[in-house]
């Protein structure tokens, strides 16, 4: 069988003006993961990203581990299938409603504007964010000219589709994305439904693994969320 393991990118900048690069931090822990992989000498036969700088970004650090260590890392492929859906979008164009019209969500929203230290305010914007996307994944929220929960879902089984369909026997592969096409992949493994699939979007830590295994019309779940590499608890971030 072969191998396919999907890294969700490491730490973006949160809450800053350009999200979509990789913080200090993310730095660290894309090149921690090269360095657990090429000291273990784990070869990939083909390699992907996605389109967003934090995807590319984590592959490129992971590649210049394995040339340092003289180690062979092939150029990447990149998917436009495995960029994340659009749950800030989400977020952006319902909050205005949403706060006005839901007490709750109103509370939420106002929790993270009073936050008094950015941990807590991160936490804060999580709650609200899963809150809101929540109601969209459920048919509970209409946000026009944003890709459907249904729509994202098909998208990335077509990326694995069109990425594994080149794969040979017996190859390891990797995918660098974010949490959402990870869920999608555990969710294809395990047929879960929508709910538990966007539940399991929120948990990959940032440059964390999930394996999985393929033979022809088999797709099997191996590890989810693995971070081992990430021996240092600063390391160890969602957000």
């Amino acid at each position: 069988m072969g191998r396919v393991f999907l890294v969700r990118h490491a730490q973006a900048s949160f809450l800053e003006p350009d999200y979509d690069k990789l913080s200090p931090t993310g730095e660290v822990q894309a090149r921690v993961l090269g360095e657990y992989w090429a000291r273990h000498k784990i070869a990939f036969n083909r390699v992907c990203t996605g389109p967003r700088v934090r995807h590319r970004g984590t592959e490129k650090a992971v590649r210049e581990v394995y040339a340092k260590n003289d180690l062979d890392f092939p150029p990447p492929l990149v998917l436009e299938e495995f960029d994340e859906f659009q749950g800030d979008v989400v977020l952006e164009k319902s909050l205005p409603h949403l706060t006005e019209s839901n007490p709750y969500i109103h509370n939420l929203e106002a929790a993270v504007r009073n936050a008094n230290s950015p941990p807590q305010r991160r936490r804060n914007f999580q709650r609200l964010f899963e809150t809101v996307v929540s109601l969209w994944v459920n048919g509970e929220l209409s946000v026009p000219d944003v890709e459907s929960w249904d729509a994202f879902i098909a998208r990335v089984n077509r990326g694995l589709d069109r990425f594994l369909s080149g794969a040979g026997k017996n190859e390891n592969n990797v995918v660098f994305t974010s949490g959402g096409p990870v869920a999608v992949s555990v969710q294809r493994a395990l047929r879960l439904s929508h709910q538990d699939t966007l539940k399991v979007a929120w948990m990959p830590r940032n440059c964390s693994y999930s394996e999985f295994l393929f033979s022809g019309d088999r797709f099997t779940l191996s590890t989810f969320n693995s971070f081992q590499h990430l021996d240092d608890p600063t390391l160890l971030t969602y957000r």
